[in-house]
Parts: structure tokens; sequence; C-alpha cells
């Protein structure tokens, strides 16, 4: 199977069952993301372990084209369990990859290379992003608010990053 079809189909799997769909009961914090250019739109619940420092759940609703949803799906199966540095550096090296010249890779070693053909299609790329920045944004506010002392008074915290400042 070449690559581009082997691509065409990880995407459309991920789109029509999606991995971590849904809304955490009691996420830590949650955040919306909107493309407002084609009207994609995210949101992300996260429940963070008492200590501050690892995703212990992670969740996505969201309505858009596939490859955002597609995105979304993928993004929240590699950062699920990892710590907060783990996750921001998966968002770091994904934005670094969409945003390299370099070709889609020929073979795909993991799931995540099926997006980087979206790169001839740079209107696209913004829409592969989306859950990417909006987990970034979402890490970020948690830790501008910090953990919560104890967690039976911890608030979900929910923000649309198109109102950050």
């Amino acid at each position: 199977m070449a690559t581009e079809d082997l691509s065409r189909e990880i995407i459309l799997d991920h789109y029509q069952n999606p991995r971590n769909h849904g809304r955490l009961e009691h996420p830590t914090v949650a955040n919306r993301g909107h493309n407002p250019l084609c009207g994609d739109e995210i949101e992300l619940s996260v429940a963070i372990d008492e200590q501050g420092e690892r995703i212990e759940e992670i969740a996505f609703t969201g309505r858009g084209c596939s490859i955002s949803q597609a995105s979304a799906s993928m993004m929240t199966d590699v950062v699920k369990g990892k710590r907060l540095t783990e996750a921001e550096a998966a968002v770091q090296q994904f934005t670094q990859r969409m945003a390299d010249r370099q070709p889609p890779p020929t073979d795909l070693e993991e799931e995540l290379d099926a997006l980087q053909g979206v790169k001839r299609y740079p209107a696209r790329v913004k829409c592969a992003l989306l859950p990417w920045t909006t987990l970034r944004e979402t890490v970020e506010i948690y830790r501008r608010r910090g953990p919560a002392p104890d967690p039976s008074e911890q608030d979900v915290l929910v923000m649309d990053c198109a109102d950050s400042p």
C-alpha cells in the first residue's frame, strides 16, 4: 500500500473511531480551541495527577474536518499518561515537524507521520495543529493557576483559548 493511501486510512480511522473522545467527568482543567478560518473546534478536558506533574486522563470533543479531529485523537493517545513536560515536548516536536519544509516521510514509523502529508496544503496545517496548540495553552493555563492544594477543593478551570491574553 502506498504511503499516501496508508496516511489517508490512518486519518480516516482516527476520525471515524476517535480515541479518548468525550468529556471527563471531573477534569482538572478544560480549554477550547477554535480555528476561525475554517470553523474547526476542539474542547480538551484534562485530569492532572495530585502532584501536578502527569496527565492522568485526557479527552476531547469537537467538530470540524477530519484532519483536526483525527489529529486530536492522535494527540490524546500520545500524551495520555505523560508528564506535563513530556506532553509539552511532544507539542513542540509535532509543531516543528509540521512547520519544517521537509517532505513527508516515505515510510510511516508512527501514526503521527500520517499527518505529515497535510504540509502540502498550508491551510490544512492549522487544522492539524489546532488540538496541539490547544493542549499547549491548556497546560499554560494550568501552570498559571497552579495545582489546587486539596483535590476536594479543586475547581475546573475552563477557558476558551480565543479569549486568552
